[in-house]
């Protein structure tokens, strides 16, 4: 598993991915259905945020095929990060996301100085809340009614967690 940047030839692997209800629920900011023109115009808006240093935006790839994202956008002072992912569902339950989290966070604290990355993942996203813990991030609480989800016609609550520069262990 390794990390890279966003390439036009993923546009089908991404298409497919998101054609997901796990995604559709959890990631209400995705459109729905999502085509070419919408994987193409997220690759673009990747680019424009590497450029800015407000966004730093990973495929995650498998056997030389993109199959999932880890991304990490940056707070005002740069010092904090939040960090968002999502996974092709046919590679779901095999630590991937869980590596790639570790791999997105190391390189965030050693190449972008950043000393806290964050994560919210909605409540009820149990298995998001897992990667995060697996990751080693800790689980400060809730925020509730946090964020509208306009799918879901409500707000819904988000569970917060951090990981501090210096608590990230590599080998577990």
């Amino acid at each position: 598993m390794t990390l890279r940047r966003w390439r036009q030839e993923d546009v089908g692997a991404v298409v497919a991915a998101l054609d997901d209800s796990e995604i559709e629920r959890f990631l209400d900011h995705v459109p729905q259905p999502y085509g070419e023109a919408d994987a193409l115009a997220w690759f673009e808006s990747i680019e424009r945020a590497w450029a800015d240093g407000s966004f730093a935006g990973f495929a995650i790839e498998l056997d030389g095929r993109a199959v999932g994202s880890m991304g990490m956008g940056f707070k005002e002072d740069r010092s904090v990060a939040e960090a968002g992912y999502w996974l092709a569902a046919e590679h779901r339950g095999r630590g991937v996301t869980t590596r790639a989290l570790r791999l997105v966070a190391a390189w965030a604290f050693r190449e972008c100085g950043i000393e806290r990355l964050e994560l919210r993942a909605d409540v009820e996203n149990v298995a998001s809340q897992r990667v995060a813990q697996k990751a080693g991030f800790t689980r400060e609480g809730v925020l509730r009614a946090q964020r509208y989800n306009p799918r879901l016609g409500r707000r819904v609550d988000l569970v917060m967690f951090s990981l501090l520069r210096g608590e990230l262990n590599l080998s577990s």
